[in-house]
């Protein structure tokens, strides 16, 4: 099934740019900046989403929690064994499975496994969708807590 929607190219460029961030040792937050800088005078390497933007500082301000949902999730390997691909796929879906209430967990996880079928191995695929489908069970419990700290709205204008 060919993805090509605006939040998939969305998707897509966040795991360029964490896997970028990673590869460089700087932060994916630095990259967007300098991307949107180049982009004033050089439209050659594109405009970033706004959700691109949200999502990969979504991703880099729960950085941590992020990877330790992902660790206590793996069977028989590191986080920091996987390819840097793959990490990065199971990173941006993971801060989405957890704080993206607008889409449901089971679009997250195949928009993950897609992901995984362009741009990395072939066993890739089928592992993510087994981390992700795990993580994607606390997705639920997760939104609700968040949901229920948010503070209420009120009508003051």
């Amino acid at each position: 099934m060919k993805h090509s929607g605006t939040r998939h190219k969305a998707r897509n460029r966040a795991v360029d740019l964490l896997f970028e961030a990673e590869a460089k040792g700087v932060s994916p937050l630095e990259l967007i900046d300098e991307r949107r800088k180049i982009f004033v005078d050089d439209d050659s390497v594109g405009t970033i989403h706004d959700y691109t933007a949200t999502a990969v500082a979504g991703v880099a301000s729960d950085q941590a929690q992020v990877d330790a949902v992902i660790a206590s999730h793996l069977d028989k390997w590191q986080l920091d064994r996987l390819p840097a691909v793959d990490r990065a796929i199971l990173r941006l879906a993971t801060w989405e499975l957890f704080n993206v209430a607008d889409v449901d967990p089971v679009v997250i996880v195949d928009e993950a496994v897609q992901l995984a079928k362009e741009l990395s191995t072939d066993n890739s695929p089928a592992f993510v969708n087994g981390v992700l489908a795990k993580i994607a069970e606390l997705a639920p419990q997760v939104r609700a807590a968040a949901a229920a700290v948010l503070p209420e709205p009120t009508d003051e204008a």
